[in-house]
């Protein structure tokens, strides 16, 4: 039997148009030596194979914006590139920008402003770089509830396309306020930490407690989790990490209907111990 293809959504009204599941880089993509970096290669190879083409980096991450750059080659054009700015220091961001777009052949498809970090200044850096056609959609981060307020100014601003945020059933702060403001301003919403920084693989719930899933497609916890993310319609992109090849395609796996409804939402919760 062929499995469901991955559904494919835009990005709020940031023109871009996104697999359901893409991939997060941090820590897995954070390796040096040859064996590590072709293992890593493979884990991205693998995310193109099975359509989890938006692929979400950092300097922060370490060296996962170059290892990234390097497993993309001359297949960049296949991926949307997501990449962030972080740095209070108006000449750094200048060169992590510079190094990114020489990485990214010239273009990253989604900018971000990393955890808001000297925001004024790194919103105009990326602005300035959209205006010359090297950046596609500006965006904004935060992973911490106590900076949502913040976040929301700059949702209504009209400055960015797409936030940034964690979602997951034991992380549930952006219901509040965060995605309807998204869904009311037109905003792309990816979301981080999908599968709670892998905490909520660590308890995984049995076989027969995940049957009531079946149905959906759901053959794992993993993949429960996702679909509880991406069942919430206000949510376009989760970007789970990983470092090992065979779990991208479970993981891509979950980006395809059937979604689920508020009673398979809520057993999804209660399993995590919501």
């Amino acid at each position: 039997m062929t499995a469901p293809a991955m559904e494919q959504r835009p990005l709020g009204a940031s023109g871009l148009t996104v697999p359901a599941v893409g991939m997060g880089t941090w820590q897995s993509l954070d390796v040096n030596g040859e064996r590590a970096e072709r293992r890593a290669h493979a884990v991205v190879a693998a995310a193109l194979e099975h359509g989890s083409r938006f692929i979400d980096s950092s300097p922060m991450y370490g060296e996962s914006e170059r290892v990234l750059a390097e497993a993309l080659g001359e297949r960049r054009a296949e991926t949307i590139v997501a990449t962030k700015v972080w740095t209070s220091d108006p000449a750094e961001g200048e060169a992590q920008v510079s190094r990114a777009l020489a990485w990214y052949g010239g273009s990253v498809d989604l900018y971000q402003v990393h955890n808001l970090k000297a925001l004024p200044d790194q919103l105009a850096l990326l602005e300035r770089h959209r205006d010359a056609g090297e950046v596609r959609a500006v965006g904004a981060t935060h992973y911490n509830p106590s900076a949502f307020g913040a976040l929301e100014e700059v949702m209504r601003s009209g400055r960015i396309a797409a936030i940034q945020i964690p979602y997951n059933p034991l992380e549930r702060d952006v219901e509040g306020r965060i995605l309807p403001l998204a869904e009311e301003l037109g905003l792309g919403v990816v979301v981080m930490r999908p599968l709670g920084g892998g905490g909520l693989l660590e308890r995984a719930p049995g076989e027969d407690e995940l049957a009531p899933l079946e149905p959906f497609g759901v053959r794992s916890w993993c993949q429960a989790l996702l679909k509880w993310v991406l069942s919430e319609p206000r949510c376009h992109v989760a970007i789970p990490a990983t470092s090992k090849p065979e779990r991208v395609a479970e993981n891509a796996a979950a980006g395809a209907p059937p979604w689920l409804g508020p009673d398979e939402r809520a057993l999804v919760a209660r399993l995590a111990g919501a």
